[in-house]
């Protein structure tokens, strides 16, 4: 701040003879002189005695990183003074009137009627939050302050959030995000398909909010892709992609165990097996011989999510050396498992009755198929006959009928 002095200067003029000595010429010409200076002097003292003041309080402002923040003072009755704008927490004078005295290039400055006092800085970096004031260099100094708010939008950061993870099933896993931002960010966790996550007790949320995902004995279903989601307001949000991948030995569900089929005819027999790392899957006879591919036997698998895949054997035609048991074979890194599927042989006219009825009659006559093979294949001719004689009698229904053929063989086999 710097004081302008002034000096007033009133002059007495006294009256000299036209015919003085040559030092009155000299004498009235300085007197003419300071006249013409008080003059002057008379009006600049009149605009210091001015008293500027602010007429509006400086709006606080806040600008996200990168972009652009104004500061607005405005000044009435300014006169001869001056307007300086100065950072508070620094003390570092940035402008004076229309120069820019810092060297930081990010900072310009333009007025407006010698009334309104803006101050621009671009490329807002988040270091520029902090107070600034508006200063006139009156005495004492007059000022007023206003504040810049630097947002900055959340970001994830590398470290200490967590990457892909392979764990054993079973295992405790915590899965950490971290990130920041101002204003501080929230952290919410979710599927990427959608999916609920199951936490502790069973319970089932959609999302969690918190830097940690806590995931007691995790399941081959908690396998996937996990989105950790970070927002302040402040646009754009951020996302970080982690996937969990779970181990575990295989294992097979054989939906059915026994398969009726008619010489001569197709048949397709099918295992579902879940593993990871992906099983390798095939299949084999009773006796551990691997069932080879082409001809009548066609393997497929398929998959049907990142670790269930069906297995399926499609044998076609039959004769009477396809017939017997199969395995259906999953093996991987961490283990080996097999199902069994018992493929039998059903009379051709028994499949002709059953085409003339419904679904499940259907499912009723291939039960009485199944306890007629596990019973009477070890009972005598008479035994045999009867199994027949019971199939004559479906008159009295399929389950009727069942039920006294089991007991009509088992009496003959106690015998």
């Amino acid at each position: 701040m710097s004081t302008n002095y002034y000096m007033l200067f009133n002059a007495q003029i006294t009256t000299v003879p036209l015919l003085a000595q040559p030092q009155a010429v000299f004498l009235i010409i300085l007197i003419l002189m300071c006249r013409q200076y008080n003059f002057h002097a008379i009006e600049t003292a009149a605009d210091v005695l001015t008293d500027p003041k602010f007429t509006f309080p400086i709006a606080n402002v806040t600008a996200s990183v990168g972009r652009e923040a104004f500061l607005t003072c405005v000044v009435q009755d300014l006169g001869s003074y001056k307007v300086a704008w100065l950072r508070v927490d620094t003390q570092t004078i940035l402008t004076i009137q229309n120069h820019v005295i810092t060297k930081n290039q990010r900072i310009g400055i333009t007025n407006s009627e010698h009334k309104t006092w803006t101050m621009r800085i671009k490329d807002i970096k988040e270091s520029d939050k902090g107070w600034y004031m508006c200063q006139i260099n009156t005495d004492p100094m007059k000022s007023q302050m206003g504040y810049l708010d630097v947002v900055v939008p959340p970001d994830i950061l590398d470290y200490p959030t967590s990457t892909d993870m392979v764990v054993r099933e079973g295992s405790n896993v915590t899965l950490k995000c971290a990130a920041n931002g101002s204003p501080e960010p929230t952290i919410i966790w979710r599927r990427e398909n959608g999916v609920s996550i199951e936490l502790a007790n069973t319970t089932e949320v959609l999302y969690v909010e918190g830097t940690n995902l806590i995931l007691p004995r995790v399941k081959r279903q908690h396998m996937g892709a996990y989105l950790c989601i970070a927002s302040n307001g402040v646009p754009p949000s951020v996302s970080k992609r982690i996937t969990l991948i779970v181990h575990f030995p295989p294992m097979i569900t054989v939906q059915n165990q026994l398969i009726g089929a008619v010489e001569g005819k197709g048949v397709v027999l099918e295992c579902q097996s879940e593993a990871f790392p992906k099983s390798i899957n095939y299949w084999t006879r009773e006796k551990g011989e691997i069932v080879p591919p082409g001809g009548k036997f066609i393997a497929n698998v398929t998959e049907m999510g990142e670790y269930r895949n069906s297995m399926k054997l499609y044998i076609n035609p039959l004769s009477m050396t396809e017939f017997g048991a199969y395995r259906c074979v999953a093996k991987n890194s961490l283990g080996d498992t097999d199902g069994t599927i018992k493929l039998y042989r059903i009379p051709s006219n028994t499949v002709n009755y059953v085409e003339n009825f419904d679904s499940n009659r259907y499912k009723d006559l291939m039960m009485f198929n199944e306890i007629e093979n596990l019973y009477n294949s070890k009972t005598t001719t008479i035994g045999i006959y009867n199994a027949r004689t019971c199939q004559l009698q479906r008159y009295l229904g399929l389950l009727t009928t069942v039920l006294l053929c089991y007991m009509i063989n088992r009496s003959y086999q106690l015998q």
